[in-house]
């Protein structure tokens, strides 16, 4: 990303692009496949990961359904104001895939007046300033239930929502911020929705102003996420009928596939070429795998292992391109856990247990080259001005000795059973550190998303090496959606905060918008802060980076999280190693991992 100028200016989105991270040239239900490889060249058929499907249609999303997939396709039907991704070869605006058509900060840089596209919802009105405002307004009261909501950010950071006209408007911030970071990391977290249909409380209630007091905002945002919660309902229920983006729902069933149509009512520049989308949701990786063997999918994917068998899908009519990601990938710490939290929160022991993750070797042989290995909270490919050489060069190399020695010295002794054993209690030099009684046992659960075989060796590798320094690991495997709902039990209140890692991380665990900040990851309130990691520095460090245009606070802040631990940093995957069936373009697949099926076609 370049470094930003604060600069009063006008400009079309088409004319900026807010970063220049040039990404090389990359460019997932049941056993059965369930969705046939086209025979039409208006269909197209997209395989899911593995273990997962899209489970939440409403634009705002709860803490537990924030999948990328669930957004990608939420943006097929409710544009967002700033589209942020990598479709051009480079982290920027998309102006075609974006509700706004300009913008213009003020002179002082505490306000931005921004202009709508023309765009019209599928029954017919226009789509307004009032359909940004309606977003903003259910934010604002209800910013708790949200998720990615981080305090102090938005919408906390907008303190005036100023209507000039039908498709103008002013927002007002509540100091100065870095223009990249606002665009790209804030206003892009807005969605257009339908005020004119969704504004009310009941189905058979009246429309009205209900999101502009507490009281009864509340109410429609309650109401609104009940019926998303009925997935079976998204093609019947008239509250989801009414999109301006150039898709709209078919069908969608509970298991997860989804078929998407064009929306013959689209009045925007990014036209779907593809008539029917088909999202196909798959148990395991194999069996997808099968179902691209068998040809009945367009667009799937392999796993790493297969990349040492290319061959066989070129002569199966399709192109392996591997679809990297601006990601990292870790595994968060559960420092509120009532048994083992004390014990993560010692420095220590983070350090021990990540000298015993061999991210090299899992790299190369667990992911056949298809994951690279992460040691800090900046995406390390490609690389950029943000990253520091603390992190880069890795803090923590894979060292079992190092990793006992440290247990070691401090006050670990392996017991009978070879599990490590707390025999010096208390807070002093060469003690194991406060709230760990005597007697504990370093006995540690993961548990994991399941579905695929990668995933599952790279964890047998880890609890491997664990055994091996005296830490006994549990592998708890779980579908990836019952995973992100564990993680969120210790936000959310719903649920025992017993987890003690999570990972989620086999498609890598966290996407970033084009400037890498942490506001949304690490910030201590923030809801994917799902272990509650507490540094008073990060928070510090995190806050700067949104309102500095000074790189080196951003090396800071990598420098500082690389070695502090917050999460066991992991190998990095592709988002997927994808199988393109010949004749179907889909031009750049994005680093940010959106997905355009309005820009797919078939070329023979």
């Amino acid at each position: 990303m370049r470094t930003a100028v604060m600069r009063r200016f006008v400009a079309p989105l088409s004319m900026i692009a807010a970063a220049t991270l040039v990404f090389a040239g990359c460019t997932s239900s049941s056993d059965n496949a369930g969705g046939n490889g086209s025979t039409e060249k208006d269909s197209v058929s997209y395989a899911l990961p593995a273990g997962t499907g899209p489970n939440w249609i409403l634009p705002i999303s709860s803490p537990d359904t924030m999948a990328t997939h669930n957004g990608a396709i939420q943006a097929t039907m409710y544009p967002r104001l700033f589209a942020f991704n990598g479709v051009s070869g480079t982290m920027g605006l998309d102006q075609k895939a974006s509700a706004a058509e300009s913008y213009e900060f003020s002179a002082d840089n505490l306000s931005l007046t921004i202009k709508l596209a023309d765009l019209d919802w599928s029954d017919g009105v226009p789509v307004t300033s009032r359909d940004v405002e309606f977003w903003y307004n259910l934010m604002r009261f209800n910013s708790e239930k949200a998720g990615g909501y981080s305090a102090g950010n938005i919408p906390d950071n907008i303190t005036k929502f100023e209507t000039v006209d039908d498709k103008t408007f002013t927002l007002t911030f509540d100091a100065v911020y870095n223009p990249d970071f606002m665009l790209a990391n804030q206003l892009s977290l807005i969605d257009i929705m339908p005020a004119h249909a969704w504004n009310k409380t009941s189905d058979d209630g009246k429309v009205g102003d209900f999101d502009r007091e507490e009281a009864t905002a509340i109410e429609v945002f309650d109401y609104l996420f009940a019926e998303a919660k009925d997935m079976k309902t998204y093609a019947t229920n008239p509250l989801w009928q009414v999109v301006a983006g150039p898709y709209k729902v078919e069908s969608w069933s509970d298991s997860g596939e989804v078929v998407l149509t064009a929306n013959d009512k689209y009045t925007g520049t990014d036209v779907p070429s593809i008539k029917t989308v088909t999202f196909v949701p798959f148990t395991s990786a194999d069996a997808e795998v099968n179902a691209v063997r068998a040809g009945d999918v367009d667009y799937g994917y392999i796993t790493a292992a297969d990349l040492t068998n290319e061959a066989q899908f070129a002569d199966l009519g399709y192109r392996v391109e591997p679809w990297a990601g601006w990601s990292i990938t870790y595994m968060p710490y559960n420092f509120a856990n009532p048994e083992m939290g004390p014990v993560y929160k010692q420095l220590y022991v983070r350090q021990a247990l990540q000298h015993a993750v061999d991210q090299e070797t899992i790299s190369d042989v667990v992911w056949h080259g298809a994951a690279k290995p992460g040691y800090g909270p900046i995406p390390q490919e490609p690389d950029s001005d943000y990253i520091s050489d603390e992190q880069k060069n890795n803090p923590y190399p894979f060292d079992l000795d190092t990793a006992a020695k440290l247990f070691a010295d401090n006050g670990w002794t392996a017991g009978a059973d070879g599990t490590l054993e707390c025999t010096n209690a208390g807070t002093g030099a060469g003690q194991c550190g406060e709230g760990i009684a005597a007697g504990k046992k370093m006995e540690i659960v993961v548990t994991t998303q399941n579905g695929s075989q990668e995933t599952d060796n790279m964890m047998a590798e880890i609890q491997s090496s664990l055994a091996k320094i005296g830490v006994t690991m549990t592998i708890d495997a779980r579908p990836l959606d019952a995973v992100l709902t564990e993680a969120q039990t210790c936000k959310t209140g719903e649920g025992s905060c017993t987890w003690e890692l999570v990972f989620f991380g086999t498609a890598g665990s966290w996407y970033f918008p084009a400037y890498p900040t942490g506001e949304r990851v690490f910030a201590k309130e923030t809801k994917w802060n799902a272990g509650q990691y507490d540094n008073p520095a990060a928070e510090e460090i995190i806050s700067q980076m949104t309102v500095s245009t000074d790189t080196s606070i951003a090396q800071e802040y990598s420098k500082l999280l690389a070695e502090d631990l917050p999460v066991m940093w992991m190998p990095n995957p592709v988002y997927q190693v994808s199988v393109i069936k010949n004749g179907l373009d889909v031009a750049t697949q994005d680093p940010g991992a959106e997905f355009y099926p309005q820009r797919w076609s078939w070329t023979k």
